[in-house]
């Protein structure tokens, strides 16, 4: 298997036939293609712009649906936690629990997370430059984090505008942690449909190959059978159809640089 890694999954759990879709066609890509992968859903999108917009089922019935999902496919499970006293039940199914942009200086949510012996995900705020991670890092590994990966996902520029400085990528591997970039995030207009985020998934492959380009070390994407009909992050998820395609060009430029640029 490569080292090289990938984070996906639909946004929010929306119904376990969709994750279920998403988990069988996943698991044959990247088993195809060598990837580390990680199934990645959320429980509860506690930061959507409105609050009529859904957000998830829970917890409970969240991580009950994780662990199907885990057991029928075999795959390693990836959530986000919102608050410190998420991170021990959810460590119970999670092999990534990953930490929210907004939510990255948390202290209390960081030590937590790194408390539960597993793996962690953070992303990097959208207001915070790629230096400042230091100390995220430190927060994590002064209480006991082993295993951080720091994940870009583009810098707020002006309203309702993101940019992704791939400088910033090279700048965090000086932590020595795994970089993951997020290539769906990364292309979202925060609320830019008003009462909900926007985005153009147009622009996810030129970017992720630009990332890859850089020398990162994995990938997170957004990944649904039908984005037009998802019920959080639609404009900027990667449609089922297309993943298998974009991972194998994108693995076969991580392998060239890799092996010819590294």
């Amino acid at each position: 298997m490569s080292d090289f890694k990938l984070i996906a999954g639909p946004c929010a759990i929306e119904s376990y036939e969709c994750m279920d879709e998403v988990a069988k066609q996943m698991k044959v890509i990247t088993s195809d293609l060598g990837i580390d992968y990680f199934f990645k859903a959320s429980f509860d999108k506690a930061n959507r712009s409105s609050i009529h917009a859904y957000r998830g089922p829970g917890i409970d019935k969240g991580l009950e649906l994780l662990q199907r999902i885990k057991d029928k496919y075999q795959v390693k499970i990836a959530t986000d936690i919102h608050e410190s006293w998420q991170a021990s039940p959810v460590a119970e199914v999670a092999d990534l629990i990953q930490i929210p942009a907004f939510l990255c200086r948390q202290t209390d949510l960081l030590v937590a997370a790194a408390k539960t012996g597993k793996r962690i995900n953070v992303k990097k705020a959208q207001f915070l430059a790629p230096w400042d991670m230091k100390y995220v890092v430190e927060k994590l590994r002064e209480s006991g984090a082993s295993e951080i990966m720091l994940c870009e996902r583009g810098s707020t520029f002006g309203y309702n505008t993101l940019v992704v400085d791939m400088s910033g990528l090279y700048e965090m591997k000086k932590f020595g942690c795994p970089i993951i970039f997020d290539a769906t995030h990364s292309v979202q207009k925060p609320g830019g449909l008003g009462a909900a985020t926007g985005g153009n998934r147009a622009y996810i492959e030129p970017l992720a190959r630009a990332a890859v380009a850089v020398g990162i070390d994995g990938l997170f994407m957004e990944i649904h059978p039908d984005p037009e009909s998802a019920l959080s992050d639609g404009p900027n998820m990667v449609p089922l159809a297309e993943a298998g395609l974009l991972l194998k060009r994108l693995c076969g430029l991580h392998e060239y640089v890799t092996k010819e640029l590294l």
